[in-house]
């Protein structure tokens, strides 16, 4: 239900705060009187990332990158040794995902051509993943249109709201990986 009616235009409120009118017609009756500012504030939340998603989709160039396989493309240009690598264990660690998502990950990024899996040198046992020349080609690619595309999206965001907003992006992910703690105590 509430999937369909996000996006369907804003208006203002009082205190000149956007907001989604069909949405928050919709939130009321589903509420049945409750508060409805929190299942506001969480559409918004969803409305606006499947937006910068939309964006970076497009800013991929047809490759059909996900997210994830781009957080990979990015931690292993970063990565401390690049000639060295990470491991899968490391890559799931950093992202804060399962090692078996980052393998199917990898895989595809492989498949492209964008990065290649290597035997540790110090553990046969391990594999490292290293991005290629072909995915260093395509992250400077993907870097400049995304670095105007972010810039645009954010436009007339001042630094402090900027700050402010990736302030209560991460409190949220806080939260809820505190919600996820408590619930996966209970099993």
């Amino acid at each position: 239900m509430m999937k369909d009616v996000h996006n369907s235009g804003t208006a203002e409120d009082p205190n000149g705060h956007l907001y989604d009118p069909a949405l928050r017609t919709s939130l009321h009756a589903f509420a049945r009187g409750g508060d409805i500012l929190p299942l506001e504030a969480a559409a918004a939340v969803r409305s606006a990332a499947q937006a910068l998603d939309r964006l970076r989709s497009h800013g991929a160039g047809g490759r059909g990158l996900s997210a994830g396989a781009l957080d990979i493309l990015t931690r292993l240009a970063t990565a401390e040794d690049r000639d060295r690598g990470l491991s899968v264990g490391e890559l799931a660690r950093a992202a804060g995902v399962s090692s078996r998502n980052v393998t199917g990950l990898v895989d595809t990024l492989e498949r492209d051509h964008l990065v290649r899996r290597a035997q540790d040198p110090d553990d046969r046992r391990s594999v490292r993943v290293l991005l290629t020349v072909e995915g260093e080609a395509w992250l400077d690619a993907f870097r400049q249109p995304t670095q105007r595309a972010m810039s645009a999206v954010f436009r007339g965001f001042t630094p402090e709201e900027l700050a402010a907003f990736r302030h209560l992006c991460l409190r949220l992910v806080a939260n809820q990986h505190l919600i996820e703690q408590h619930l996966n105590a209970g099993r």
